[in-house]
């Protein structure tokens, strides 16, 4: 069993510490909407996910190349598990944008917030807390205010989008459960190369390669591979392995307030009067969610890392009460 957050990477870090870090993410995965508007429209969903992943594992893998002397096969079992989910989740949500409004599909997407406390609720057997609950509902209504324009409809690409958000949720509640009992940063790292192979063998079954076509494009791919990719997904479990799924999963809503600033500061997109006031219910929720949890969200993602673990060996009551026993020592 690997160090689950990495020798010398998150290894002594807080969790308000690993909650910046996640914060951090969540910004640059909302730069991945500006750098969309350059033009990468030509480009088909899965080719992209081989390009910006396959480049964001090259980068991370020449980086860190001693670290990888040190994979197991359950660090390259796991991090195939969640390279996939990120291939489906990419390719779900750009296949649906190309039927559906911008609007629509960023709040399906943003979904992701309500389907990780449900997963893990049906995982581990236990309800989210009051706390938890109202932070889900007050981040709900900022991101309808934030990114609704009309009313949501399901058709089309809109179920794709609905489809996207189940599975990116999945994958945060992977990487949940993976990080507290593996090597974080390998998972990372491995979770970039499987994404890319399914990406690169999906666009060859279902769409044929394509290349950038401009300096621009390729501008691009290379802020979306080494920004949002090689960045955000590998240390994306080195900082939930600090925290719960459902506490990372409401600040990662963050992404869209970090979309919204983003595009006013260099599009000069304006955005009208309840945007911000979604902007600030979704910083109230994240806020909430931190001051009500405090300390115990470390104690109980190790729980909820056991009892999902094994619950998935059928082995869910010892499980959990295993993990009670590891949060109360965090605890005390």
């Amino acid at each position: 069993m690997g160090n689950a957050s990495g020798a010398g990477i998150g290894a002594g870090w807080t969790q308000r510490q690993a909650d910046l870090m996640i914060a951090a993410i969540a910004c640059a995965w909302g730069s991945s909407y500006l750098m969309m508007q350059v033009g990468l429209s030509s480009i088909p969903p899965f080719g992209m996910v081989a390009l910006r992943f396959g480049i964001a594992f090259v980068a991370v893998a020449i980086i860190f190349r001693k670290r990888l002397r040190e994979l197991t096969a359950s660090v390259v079992a796991r991090g195939a598990v969640l390279g996939f989910l990120l291939c489906v989740f990419f390719g779900l949500l750009m296949y649906g944008l190309k039927t559906t409004p911008a609007s629509t599909a960023g709040f399906l997407t943003s979904a992701k917030v309500i389907f990780v406390p449900l997963i893990v609720a049906v995982a581990t057997h236990r309800a989210p807390s009051r706390a938890t609950l109202a932070g889900i509902g007050i981040c709900v209504a900022g991101l309808a205010l934030l990114t609704l324009s009309g009313p949501v409809s399901l058709g089309g690409g809109a179920g794709l989008c609905l489809a996207g958000s189940a599975v990116y949720a999945l994958q945060i509640v992977a990487t949940d459960t993976f990080s507290h009992s593996d090597d974080a940063l390998l998972l990372g790292i491995c979770q970039l190369g499987f994404a890319a192979v399914f990406g690169a063998a999906f666009n060859l079954a279902f769409e044929g390669p394509v290349l950038p076509q401009s300096p621009a494009e390729w501008g691009a791919v290379l802020g979306l591979a080494l920004v949002c990719s090689a960045f955000g997904f590998a240390m994306q479990p080195v900082a939930q392995s600090r925290t719960t799924a459902t506490h990372a999963g409401l600040l990662f809503s963050l992404e869209s307030v970090s979309s919204a600033v983003l595009s006013f500061v260099f599009l000069g997109e304006v955005m009208a009067p309840q945007c911000y006031l979604g902007c600030a219910l979704i910083l109230a929720a994240v806020l909430l969610s931190s001051l009500a949890d405090g300390k115990a969200d470390a104690a109980e993602g190790a729980a909820d890392a056991h009892a999902f673990s094994a619950s998935t060996h059928g082995g869910l009551a010892r499980g959990l009460a295993t993990a009670r026993v590891h949060a109360k020592r965090a605890q005390g």
